[in-house]
């Protein structure tokens, strides 16, 4: 087996979820862990005990003795960091998204597929055991002919209002998840209709977004489907998807942390995930697995990035709609 030796771009929050979900995967040395803020990037790099930390990005991309780059540095970064790596000629796995506009991600769907190195992007519940097993059962014909989607998405706790300030709003960060699953599952979308409201904190109105929302789906195969969404559950991290068909219905759902259910007292109790890194744990595993299994067997990783460019549109088309009050078709989106 090849060990690939991996720059790691990005130690922040999600930069360090990620790393400690490298450790163990066949195949990968991390050989570098790069931030701006050099502490940051020594703090990764110790975590899965890499050779070196570096606060210098171009020249961990462009270092001879790195063979994949891997990025989860801030959203606005995405794009050019992609670019400057398979420019390099190197195979990159990037978290979502590519960019907060369809320019830019066209942009990078040119230069990747000219380069044509592999570059995956970071969908992770694809990768999910239960997401990939009803993704199995639709591809047997165990559902048939699907007719519904709903899926319903809800955080535990918001994000700083600085941070929603530059996330392109909740559908384009937050829902895309969703998007990536209804394409995934069912089909391309074809129109999109969204409400939203401000109801946990008003600084989201003031920053332009909302923090609960409903978007309504039309597939191009005639299904439909709803998806909701919210910043906070009080209650913990609630993820579920389901998908009805001619002959059966899928749902997609871990409803307790700890496979423990305690029954007293004329009552029961169980735990919820708290948040994405626990919930998706296994996901964000086998999906570092799967890229690097790909480049052990010379094949291109899916999802990639006209998977990231469709979802965008789809979440595009939503904020759209929200803001217009109207039905909005997937193909009036388009790069201005």
């Amino acid at each position: 087996m090849k060990i690939f030796n991996v720059a790691f771009l990005g130690a922040g929050r999600m930069g360090m979820t990620h790393l400690r979900n490298l450790i163990g995967v066949p195949g990968v040395r991390v050989r570098v862990v790069a931030d701006p803020i050099l502490a940051a990037a020594q703090a990764g790099a110790a975590a899965v005990n890499a050779e070196r930390a570096s606060s210098d990005i171009e020249a961990t991309i462009n270092a001879s003795d790195v063979d994949v780059v891997m990025i989860a540095t801030p959203t606005g970064t995405h794009a050019e960091l992609i670019e400057r790596a398979v420019r390099a000629g190197k195979p990159v796995w990037c978290e979502k998204p590519v960019a907060m506009t369809l320019a830019g991600t066209e942009h990078v769907v040119q230069t990747v597929e000219a380069s044509k190195h592999p570059v995956m992007i970071g969908f992770m519940r694809r990768f999910d055991p239960g997401y990939a097993a009803a993704k199995h059962a639709i591809e047997a014909g165990e559902v048939g002919r699907i007719e519904r989607f709903r899926a319903l998405s809800c955080d535990t706790t918001p994000p700083p209002l600085a941070f929603i300030k530059t996330s392109g709003g909740i559908f384009v960060d937050m829902m895309v998840h969703d998007f990536d699953m209804a394409r995934f599952l069912v089909g391309e979308i074809e129109e999109v209709s969204a409400w939203g409201a401000a109801l946990i904190d008003p600084g989201f109105a003031e920053a332009g977004d909302v923090d609960t929302c409903v978007a309504m789906l039309r597939f191009a195969n005639g299904a439909v489907g709803t998806i909701e969404g919210t910043r906070r559950a009080t209650w913990g991290y609630d993820i579920r998807t389901e998908i009805a068909g001619s002959k059966a219905k899928l749902v997609v759902e871990a409803q307790n942390k700890t496979p423990l259910l305690m029954a007293r007292n004329v009552g029961h109790e169980g735990d919820y995930f708290q948040s994405f890194p626990d919930r998706f744990e296994t996901a964000y595993k086998g999906e570092m697995a799967y890229f690097i299994d790909c480049l052990q067997k010379g094949q291109m990783p899916s999802p990639g990035v006209r998977d990231a460019l469709a979802s965008l549109r789809v979440a595009l088309a939503a904020t759209q709609s929200l803001r217009e009050g109207r039905p909005v078709k997937i193909s009036e989106v388009s790069a201005q």
